[in-house]
């Protein structure tokens, strides 16, 4: 931290206006009219005085799993505080001391610390040379009689890979020869050029953790959910918290953006694709720095700046306190590689990303003086 700078970045970006958010992955594209109409109309009903019905907004689950094409029995949806909580019931619920998960390194790392409250152990597979992703033969070589889950998040963040269908159906088949869990985490999904749920291959098996945050720019409303057939659902229920259900307003909010997704996903895929592509241009234009994952199958990649001499905590710093751009340092999502690399979100409106493509071409030259 430079001398003279606020010691907390995130208080900094939390009061200071203006800033370009893309350290979070989130969505701050414009809600569609009909997800602002729903909000105004449940404020003023003043619905947040009463708790909320406890199994969820009356047609909010059965829309989650239409959603993903699941619509009939066993498959249950559990509405959960974001797809974070989701993760965190799974984790506790089916994880016992000694288990091990598979997981790669760079990753979510919260996933790895519940994993860890368990008692587990995450395997931080290296990934972020190569494919890039898991290889199924490597999967293989880290399963162990204590092996007990995989962790495939598909999208990858921070890398922003996706998988095909044949990599995702090979995983699903290791799963099925070895008895273990898949936690399928599609919280990138919508962004996917392709997207294959683990549900199609291994449906006993799976446990799906789903999320309004990021496609439908809901991230501060806390609105996820947790699916899977109603044996392995009966496990994780009772580490649910969330007896009276979840913010009525996120409800409220996620129904609205599933009625209505159709006419707004499309325009928040094509705005985040060009942004990615400025991005690109303008890293092309830095000696030392490249991107490992182009075209992104998420809302975010990676940006490898080992071979400007440049730290990533160093330029986070520089971007968010001289330019009010916020991204972030990798040290956040790997023990290994994150001195390499920086993660940026392109889920905002351009005017923020050409910001952020002038700060960083600046910025990069300025502290290699």
């Amino acid at each position: 931290m430079a001398p003279g700078r606020p010691s907390d970045p995130f208080l900094y970006a939390h009061t200071t206006p203006g800033i370009v958010w893309m350290s979070q992955n989130t969505n701050h594209f414009p809600p569609h009219p009909a997800v602002m109409a729903a909000l105004s109309a449940a404020i003023a009903d003043e619905r947040f005085h009463a708790y909320p019905f406890a199994p969820g907004l009356p047609g909010l689950p059965p829309a989650v799993l239409e959603d993903l094409g699941l619509a009939s029995p066993p498959w249950q949806a559990l509405l959960t505080g974001g797809g974070t909580e989701a993760l965190y019931i799974i984790m506790r619920a089916l994880l016992r001391p000694g288990d091990v998960v598979l997981t790669h390194d760079p990753s979510y790392q919260i996933i790895h610390h519940f994993i860890r409250t368990a008692g587990a152990t995450p395997t931080d597979i290296p990934v972020y040379e190569g494919k890039l992703r898991y290889d199924v033969d490597t999967l293989q070589d880290h399963i162990t009689p204590a092996t007990k889950m995989i962790l495939l998040i598909d999208p990858i963040n921070p890398l922003g890979t996706g998988y095909r269908r044949d990599e995702v159906r090979a995983i699903c088949e290791l799963a099925n020869d070895h008895d273990l869990l898949i936690v399928d985490d599609i919280t990138y999904r919508d962004f996917a050029f392709e997207h294959t749920l683990t549900s199609e291959f291994s449906p006993e098996r799976t446990l799906i953790t789903y999320s309004f945050s990021k496609s439908a720019g809901l991230a501060g409303m806390r609105t996820g959910a947790l699916v899977a057939q109603k044996e392995l659902m009966d496990r994780c229920r009772p580490y649910n918290t969330n007896d009276l259900s979840i913010n009525i307003l996120g409800q409220v909010a996620a129904l609205a953006s599933l009625q209505t997704k159709a006419q707004w996903l499309p325009q928040v895929l094509a705005a985040s694709r060009r942004n990615q592509a400025l991005i690109k241009d303008a890293v092309a234009k830095v000696d030392g720095a490249r991107l490992p994952v182009y075209p992104s199958s998420a809302n975010m990649f990676v940006i490898d700046i080992a071979d400007t001499g440049i730290g990533p905590s160093a330029l986070q710093e520089a971007l968010l306190y001289e330019d009010q751009v916020f991204v972030r340092s990798g040290s956040y999502l790997s023990k290994t590689f994150g001195e390499r690399f920086i993660r940026t979100s392109f889920s905002i409106p351009t005017p923020g990303v050409e910001r952020f493509c002038d700060a960083f071409v600046r910025q990069v030259q300025a502290l290699r003086r």
